[in-house]
């Protein structure tokens, strides 16, 4: 069943609708006018056909509550909530009247990520790019040369130290026992998080002999509640055996794992996280995923991003890097810039340039590979500004949703910049033909940059 068109109540005729109410020339207004919504709409139309039930939400409604909570870094609940109180907000996600009830439970947004999955997140990143060429941000030939370079994206989990991996997965288990109906033995719900809390206190005081002697106690009890639903598990119907089995594995990876160990297992309910050395001094490791981020060398403009599970080396990335701009962007690169740590990588039909190259430089080239470095804070936007910083989506598919809508989310933030600029000098225009000074011109365009 196809989601249907928001049809005006009888009352409706008697109330001013939004777009005579709310400035015209807002940049989010503009912006809404720029964006192909129909092949959205024809897109995500295609993931309903059932034929019983209500009928589906608008799919603008829901691509305009994802662009704007990540370009507005908002969780579920603050992107719904917000979006009744801003009617700019509203008109955005295609409403003719003002509304004052919630458009949809929080808890949607989760579903229908789920459905539309990786490709309908793509598209909405590829709407984003032909809104900005529709906006004049960029030209076909600002796709020719693209930067790419590659981040972590981190998942929202506590910092894996062994004492809390330990503990967790006691209470796990435990959990697991007593919503089945198993008796244990011992479950050591006061002893093991006291040893716990004093595994931390040893290592702060730098008394690691007896702060490993705490730890392979409460490894040991951790061990025995293990063995103790391992013993029992047989008694549970099949469904639920496979649950304690996926379980009992978590944890038995925990309970064996060493400090050098490569497959290590970093957080009891996300087994897909990574750990990922930088290099940073203040922030030597972070754990979450590989993300590869493609953006225009000259205007900034995210034309690709994806994530790259297994921290892969940088090099071996770049291909499908390159194929991805060119599937979302319809063009394919035929330069691209990028650090040493892309060493030895050669893709056929692309010029490759990377930062401290020696050979074949002329004063163009030197200009493009010193323009590479635009790239960072780009990603530092998207970590402070966006949700790159923190990814709280569940599993290896979250983390493939999350980088593609951080992308789309700061070619928002670019488009709606533009356009308060753009507003700013047509201001300034008018300032300048009325007689103003020139500083009041300039205050004008410096505020709408800000």
């Amino acid at each position: 069943m196809k989601p249907h068109p928001s049809t005006a109540k009888t009352t409706d005729m008697f109330r001013p609708r939004l777009d005579e109410q709310l400035n015209m020339k807002h940049p989010l207004v503009r912006l809404a006018g720029l964006m192909d919504w129909e092949l959205i709409e024809h897109h995500f139309a295609g993931h309903f056909t059932s034929g019983r039930g209500r009928p589906a939400l608008p799919p603008r409604l829901v691509a305009g509550l994802l662009y704007l909570q990540h370009a507005n870094d908002a969780s579920d609940e603050m992107v719904v909530n917000t979006w009744l109180e801003n009617p700019y907000w509203q008109f955005f996600t295609g409403e003719t009247y003002l509304q004052t009830e919630l458009p949809i439970d929080p808890s949607s947004l989760t579903r229908w990520r789920q459905r539309i999955g990786e490709e309908g997140v793509e598209l909405l990143l590829a709407v984003t790019i032909e809104a900005a060429r529709a906006a004049g941000l960029i030209k076909r030939s600002s796709l020719d040369k693209v930067i790419v370079d590659t981040t972590v994206m981190p998942k929202a989990i506590a910092h894996p130290t062994d004492s809390r991996l330990l503990e967790r997965s006691r209470q796990h288990l435990v959990k697991f026992a007593k919503d089945n109906g198993l008796s244990l033995r011992q479950n050591y719900n006061r002893e093991a998080p006291r040893l716990a809390t004093q595994i931390g206190r040893y290592a702060h005081a730098k008394q690691y002999k007896r702060m490993r002697g705490a730890l392979k106690t409460l490894r040991t009890r951790v061990g025995r509640v293990q063995r103790d639903v391992q013993r029992q598990l047989g008694q549970l119907p099949e469904q639920l055996q496979v649950k304690g089995k996926d379980l009992l594995h978590r944890v038995g990876r925990i309970l064996t794992q060493k400090t050098k160990d490569k497959n290590k297992l970093y957080a009891l309910h996300a087994p897909e996280v990574e750990c990922i050395s930088k290099g940073k001094a203040r922030n030597p490791y972070e754990f979450g995923v590989k993300a590869s981020v493609a953006t225009t060398l000259k205007e900034g403009l995210v034309v690709g991003m994806r994530t790259m599970p297994g921290n892969p080396f940088d090099g071996h990335t770049l291909d499908e890097a390159i194929e991805q701009v060119s599937i979302l962007a319809g063009h394919r690169p035929g330069t691209v810039i990028v650090d040493k740590g892309y060493k030895g990588a050669d893709v056929e039909g692309v010029r490759i340039l990377r930062s401290g190259q020696k050979r074949g430089l002329t004063r163009t080239i030197k200009a493009m590979i010193k323009r590479r470095s635009a790239i960072e804070p780009t990603i530092g936007h998207m970590k402070a500004d966006g949700r790159l910083g923190r990814n709280p989506l569940k599993g290896a598919q979250g983390d493939a949703l999350h980088a593609v809508l951080c992308g789309a989310g700061h070619n928002i933030r670019l488009l709606l910049r533009l356009l308060r600029l753009f507003a700013a000098y047509l201001r300034a225009i008018v300032l300048a033909w009325l007689g103003r000074s020139t500083s009041d011109c300039r205050r004008q365009v410096a505020m709408a940059a800000a």
